[in-house]
């Protein structure tokens, strides 16, 4: 049984490692991050007042918010800094590399669809072309 549907998001080598890129899918934007050894996507707002994660610091398999300094777990979506702040989150997606190609996975349920990608993205892309 499928629970995601898979969506084409930009050649792996347009994300610099150790760096994010924000995409917008319908109403939802989210962060895609190069780890290095593997991509991993949030949604790219942090849980605290909002700023945007693709633009945090990457540090392991976390991030840390531009704007506050608070640390996000990329893989689980959890927050490791402050220690108070465990109870907020942000959602996470699956995410593959079919032919050097980013792909995420978004819930079946989700009625997101791709309109339109930040600028930053959508140049990326070109360049591969």
């Amino acid at each position: 049984m499928t629970t995601h549907r898979w969506i084409r998001i930009a050649a792996g080598e347009n994300i610099p490692p150790r760096e994010g890129r924000a995409v917008l899918l319908g109403g939802r934007e989210l962060a895609i991050f190069n780890l290095g050894d593997r991509f991993l996507a949030t949604d790219n707002r942090c849980p605290h007042k909002g700023g945007p994660l693709c633009d945090g610091i990457v540090t392991g398999s976390s991030v840390v918010c531009p704007l506050h300094a608070w640390k996000v777990n990329l893989a689980s979506g959890s927050v490791e800094r402050p220690t108070g702040a465990s109870d907020h989150c942000v959602a996470t997606y699956p995410t593959r590399v079919e032919d050097g190609i980013v792909v995420v996975g978004l819930p079946l349920d989700d009625d997101a669809t791709v309109v339109r990608e930040t600028a930053a993205a959508r140049s990326e892309r070109g360049a591969a072309a």
